[in-house]
């Protein structure tokens, strides 16, 4: 379902809302009385959703926020048991499973590449594959009573849609070893100190209004810019120094304007808004003509 910002009808969704809204995304996990749990519907619509994104270019940032209890409790485990095949009962099954998992990754892997920030607003329970999905936000806000917890584990599997690559990244090795082998909690305080999490809120609405304001402040820089800060940061993430100072170089001088530096300082200096170039939609080869 989609606001009347949208310029176009779209499909409705049964696993989110989505609205966008003075350069704004918004992306509300919309089914409370499941525990907002992922099935194939919610990869499938979230996929389309990120590409349409990705593609369009008129959104700035996007928030990811939640209804009900919890901000999910992963993945729906009656989809095991019916709506993905697990077959490793040959050789050929258990290779499949790598196409199965490659496919399932890229979804959230989009979060990742998405040319705009993403931002998680996180309450209470975030579990299994919702911990797979906000390691690959850019920030994460959470609520006091939020936890997060690897519960892959505790089903007799391995962590494999990004956990335990991305989250690596963003707090101690040991304390991942601890969560991932254990099954454990991981509560919002600790989190926080981990710097897993970037604030704690008391409440659900203080938690959305502190992402919402968040994404203001970085819709009202120029588009591009935060473009190149994403690229370079998680460039810089998986390389060593000297590779991505050199990558910078690249960057910049594929990406500076004059005009949006002498427009940015000039807003300031005014109290105003700076007025931006968004960016280009992009159109595929195939589609071309």
């Amino acid at each position: 379902r989609y606001s009347a910002v949208q310029t176009h009808p779209e499909t409705p969704m049964h696993s989110f809302t989505l609205t966008e809204h003075k350069h704004i995304a918004h992306l509300v996990l919309s089914r409370p009385e499941a525990m907002n749990t992922m099935h194939p519907t919610f990869w499938r619509e979230l996929d389309d959703v990120l590409t349409r994104i990705h593609r369009e270019g008129t959104a700035r940032v996007l928030v990811i926020s939640s209804t009900g209890k919890h901000f999910s409790a992963g993945m729906a485990l009656e989809t095991f048991a019916g709506a993905i095949q697990m077959d490793d009962q040959s050789p050929e099954g258990r290779a499949a499973i790598f196409d199965l998992l490659t496919d399932m990754q890229s979804t959230f892997t989009k979060l990742e590449r998405l040319r705009i920030p993403v931002i998680a607003a996180i309450q209470g329970g975030c579990i299994g594959g919702a911990v797979d999905m906000v390691t690959a936000c850019c920030i994460r806000y959470a609520t006091a009573d939020a936890f997060f917890c690897i519960q892959e584990i505790n089903i007799g599997m391995v962590a494999d849609v990004g956990t335990l690559q991305r989250l690596p990244k963003l707090i101690p090795e040991a304390v991942v070893k601890e969560l991932a082998y254990t099954g454990r909690r991981l509560g919002a305080d600790k989190a926080l100190g981990y710097g897993l999490v970037n604030a704690v809120f008391d409440t659900p609405e203080a938690l959305l209004a502190g992402a919402l304001q968040c994404a203001a402040e970085i819709a009202a820089k120029p588009p591009v810019a935060i473009w190149g800060t994403k690229q370079a940061i998680h460039y810089t993430r998986d390389h060593s120094v000297h590779d991505a100072l050199e990558q910078m170089g690249w960057l910049q001088g594929a990406i500076w304007s004059n005009t949006h530096v002498r427009e940015s300082v000039a807003a300031m200096k005014e109290k105003r808004a700076g007025q931006f170039t968004p960016l280009s939609a992009l159109v595929g080869f195939s589609e071309q003509g």
